[in-house]
């Protein structure tokens, strides 16, 4: 308990630090920089929605910088194919089947503008995703430790695109919406880039350090009420049950499954973790719940027509 405790504190400290340093390259977007760090301590993905310009890209790459692990991009194009992903096989100059790894054998994948690619090709990342393996002509190879995509996606270009399918939406344990810079920020973010200054990025973390904090943070003790909260909370997104609210009744096809219960609590752990708490409360779940929620609820035709938010939903749920 004692080391655990120790380490608890060293993971707040190295939190803030990161933190310090990206904002280093980034100015602003705090938001989501906690949310890709908490997914990052608690083994999840995330998916970030935002317009060109925001500096989604960079964002991966200087936190993958910090963090001190391998870090691969993947532009996903309309021919990208699945071996392009995962890797192939090939003959070798003795008539042998070698495997040749794909990119996806990294720490950190960048799925940059993950929509723009078929179906077929989007599909090559779930089993990645899920079990951290990957099959190629029936034989299973493991990737390694800590294993995250960070994918991309544009919201407003749609000519061209493959709208991702909800099996792949539900992998990823937040949907984050990069916000406009405020003014001061826009003037701070244009000062910086425009001159022929580079900051320098220095590693805070090992592979080993994650992965040891991603164990501390599954050991947190939940309370059975935060817990009751958090599947409550999941069940109320899905209509025409007990618990649904009446806005869910009216506008919503299709709620959160289980996996949106279990990322609730990993995240909220995790939250707790990176503000010094040594246990998550109903606070911390909410703090979590949209970007858990967000592209789990699937609208109805009545909320597209009269304009209702997957924001106004899940607010209604509180």
């Amino acid at each position: 308990m004692k080391s655990d405790v120790a380490a608890l504190k060293l993971l707040v400290e190295r939190y803030q630090a990161l933190k310090k340093e990206i904002g280093k390259i980034i100015i602003g977007q705090n938001k989501a920089i906690d949310l890709i760090l908490l997914s990052i301590f608690s083994g999840g993905h995330s998916l970030l929605i935002g317009v060109p310009g925001l500096a989604k890209t960079l964002m991966v790459h200087t936190i993958a910088s910090t963090l001190g692990l391998d870090f691969k991009r993947i532009q996903f194009t309309p021919d990208l194919m699945p071996s392009d992903i995962l890797g192939s096989e090939i003959l070798d100059e003795n008539n042998h089947f070698k495997f040749i790894k794909g990119p996806v054998f990294s720490n950190i994948i960048l799925a940059d503008e993950i929509n723009r690619t078929p179906p077929k090709t989007q599909a090559a990342l779930l089993e990645a995703m899920q079990e951290h393996t990957v099959t190629v002509a029936g034989h299973h190879h493991i990737l390694a430790k800590p294993f995250f995509v960070l994918a991309t996606q544009n919201p407003i270009e749609q000519e061209g695109t493959y709208p991702l399918p909800e099996a792949q939406l539900d992998r990823f344990m937040f949907s984050i919406n990069l916000e406009y810079p405020s003014f001061n920020e826009e003037v701070e973010v244009v000062k910086n880039t425009t001159n022929d200054e580079k900051p320098t990025i220095n590693t805070l973390l090992s592979d080993e350090e994650i992965n040891d904090f991603q164990h501390l943070i599954r050991r947190i003790p939940v309370a059975d009420n935060v817990i009751e909260y958090a599947v409550k909370l999941v069940a109320k997104t899905r209509p025409n049950t007990v618990n649904s609210t009446e806005t869910v009744n009216n506008y919503v096809d299709w709620g959160a499954g289980p996996r949106a219960s279990q990322n609730l609590i990993l995240a909220a752990k995790a939250n707790a973790a990176v503000n010094g708490k040594y246990s998550p409360d109903i606070e911390d779940v909410q703090v979590v719940a949209y970007a858990i929620l967000k592209h789990r609820i699937v609208k109805n035709y009545k909320a597209e027509a009269e304009g209702i938010t997957e924001k106004k939903i899940i607010e209604s749920l509180f």
